[in-house]
This record gives structure tokens, sequence and C-alpha cells, in this order.
């Protein structure tokens, strides 16, 4: 049985991924700059014989034939970006680049898709089809690897039917997975405003425009527009996280500058936010006597889980893990370019268990003592390995 074959292989390789996993740790590299973990990949591949070709720079697209490869082609995706942050874990795979850490589990998507891909192509003539092995660079920094690669033909020759990845989840234990079907995670933008307007003693602000009050006033009145305006039932948040102005008591600024992100799970009302922030910004600035510049940076779209991919790809969970190992992924309004595979192919994005109470491993991601219970290695080579093998 082709799914006994795959747990076995994935118990056989445990030790091995998890020392892959910890090397990858040790030596994390930025968005757009992997290039030794690029060359890491492309040596393992091609110790594997799995032919690859590099694309993005430091991105790594493989190929595996099974028998019949005609029949279908599904991707799977693994990224590998860095972040910069100091990690402070004591561990013996401790980062060795001062202010750059794996803190949000790349070095274990890497090393699942890896092990997967070894896995796959020693079991070649079990399953038919073809996969497609994305190693993806630069998640963590707009414009997101995803659409470089999506620019240069990631999902042509062949285009594949559907697309798979995981993501670590450090709220959940080891040993589990999670799914969630339709709306998964949220797009992301970030808002830029300069309001301007004559400076002046605080003392006599009849003689100045209040850029301090004007800023303060938008930034309340921005909130109206997620309140009167989005379908309750659709989640959305405009958060403005930074406000820069002024240098000392008496002195009213001429200049105020905003900072935030908007995010969104509906894309018509994503771009219609846009629009009605920028009217809202022009308007009220204007009528207080200011002037206003707003730049909103588009980001990376939601993303969002093919329906019947998703059934599919639970029952690959259910099956591998065990119905009871398999729980219901909450929505999130974080972001992941992810989201940018799915505009084009049925995707699923899911989630991968690395959570320890017991061993107090519990950090969140985006944190400097992050890490995971490595058991969670021999779960994610085993799935990754096991959607390729059966996604129809």
């Amino acid at each position: 049985m082709l799914q006994q074959q795959i747990k076995e292989l994935a118990k056989q390789y445990a030790e091995e991924f998890t020392g892959i996993r910890r090397h990858l740790h040790a030596h994390p590299e930025l968005s757009y700059q992997e290039f030794e973990t690029s060359q890491f990949i492309q040596a393992r591949l091609t110790e594997y014989g799995i032919p690859f070709q590099v694309m993005a720079t430091t991105g790594v697209v493989g190929l595996i034939k099974g028998s019949n490869p005609e029949k279908r082609i599904v991707a799977l995706r693994g990224d590998m970006d860095a972040l910069p942050i100091q990690e402070e874990n004591e561990v013996p795979y401790k980062s060795t680049r001062p202010g750059i850490m794996h803190a949000c589990g790349h070095d274990v998507h890497t090393t699942c898709l890896l092990g997967a891909a070894k896995i796959l192509n020693e079991l070649k003539g079990e399953w038919e089809g073809t996969v497609k092995l994305i190693f993806q660079p630069g998640e963590e920094k707009n414009p997101g690897g995803a659409s470089l690669l999506i620019k240069e033909g990631v999902l042509e020759h062949p285009k594949p039917q559907a697309i798979c990845a995981l993501h670590v989840n450090p709220q959940l234990e080891a040993g589990l997975l999670s799914f969630r079907p339709g709306r998964a995670m949220a797009s992301a933008d970030e808002i830029y405003i300069t309001v301007r307007g004559k400076g002046g003693h605080a003392a006599a602000p009849h003689l100045t425009t209040d850029t301090i009050l004007i800023a303060a006033q938008l930034i309340v009145s921005l909130q109206q527009i997620i309140s009167r305006n989005n379908n309750a039932f659709s989640p959305s948040i405009l958060s403005i996280s930074s406000i820069h102005g002024g240098f000392t008591t008496n002195v009213i600024p001429t200049e105020v500058k905003l900072m935030g992100t908007f995010r969104a799970m509906d894309e018509a009302w994503r771009f219609k936010a846009h629009d009605l922030i920028r009217k809202q910004t022009k308007g009220l600035v204007e009528a207080m006597g200011g002037e206003a510049d707003i730049h909103i940076d588009i980001g990376y779209p939601s993303v969002f889980n093919d329906e019947d991919l998703y059934v599919k790809a639970l029952k690959i969970g259910q099956d591998y893990m065990g119905a009871e190992n398999v729980e219901l992924t909450e929505m999130r309004m974080g972001a992941e370019d992810f989201g940018y595979y799915g505009l084009q192919v049925p995707g699923c994005f899911f989630r991968l268990g690395t959570a320890s109470k017991l061993k107090g491993i519990t950090a969140g991601v985006h944190t400097p003592v992050f890490n995971i219970d490595e058991s969670a290695i021999e779960t994610g080579i085993g799935i990754m390995a096991s959607m390729g093998a059966f996604i129809q």
C-alpha cells in the first residue's frame, strides 16, 4: 500500500531531514538573498536524481514524473527565506548569522518539501502523474517570490491542476494537522499618508493648520470605512500603526506622517476600500485646511482554499494521520503570498502542528524564541509526499 510505504520512508528519513532542518536553521538568508539555500537545494535534488531549473534568481523548481505522467500534474510549494530577527534560542543549531533567523518556520517548509521529493522520487513507479516542486524565495517581502515565479512561468510547462503548501503552526501540537475551506488568510496592503499644513507656535493655533489635530481626526475617521461600508460577515481590518510629527511641546509641525495596514478577505471589497480610503483622506484633510499625499502599496492577495481541493486534501490528511488528529484551521488576518498561486490554479494551504506544551515549545512565529518540536519533521515530509502522490 502506497500510503504505508510513504509512512515507512518518512519514519526512516526523519533523522536525516531533522539534520537538514537544523542546517538550514543555522544558516538563514533574507528574502531574495537565499543563494546558499538555493545551492543546498540544488545539490540535494541532484543527489536524488531529480531534474530542476533555477527561476527568479534563487528559486528552484524540480519535476518528478511518476507512471503515466500526463494523467495529473500537482505542484507542492515550500518557501525558504528568513527574517531580520536576532535569535535568542540557545540550541546547537542556533542561527550563525547575526540579526537573521528562521523565525517563521521556512526552514521547516523547505525541509518538508525536500523530504517529500526524496520519497516521491523513490516511489515514482507507485503513483501516477507529475509533481512539480516549487522552492520559493522571498515570501516575507513584497512583491512576494510567488509573484516573481508566476511571471517567469512557474505554473506553465507543465501547468499544475492543483497546488498545495503547508505552514508551521506553533499553536497546534506536533502530530496534528489543520485545514480550512474557502477564505483562509487576508490580503495585506500598506498605507502611507502625509498630512501637510502651515506650522507655527502651539500657543497660537489659529495662525496655523494644526496637522496633529487633522491627523488625529483622520485616524478616527478612517475606521468608519470599515464599520459603515464593509459587509460585517466579511472580515476586514484597517490599522494605523505609526504616527510621526512634531519634535517639541510648543511647535505645531508642518507635516505629520501616518503608516498602517489594510487587510481584507474579499478582493472586490479590498479595492473598493482603497478608493474610499483615498477619498476620505483627501476630503477630510482638505476640509480642515491641510493637504494630503496618500500611497497604498498593493501587497499579497487573500488566500482562498479551493473547496473541491480542500475536500481532497482533508481526506488525504485524515487517512494519513487519523481523523482525530486533523482539526479546522481558524481564519487569520495574516497574509501569505501563496494567495498569488490560488488566483491562477486551485490551491490548498494547510497547517502543520509544531508545538509541544510538555517541552515548553509554544513561542509564536516572528519572535526571537520561535522553535519547533522536531517530531513534526516526520509528519511534514510524509504529508507533503502524500499530497503529491494522491491529489487528483
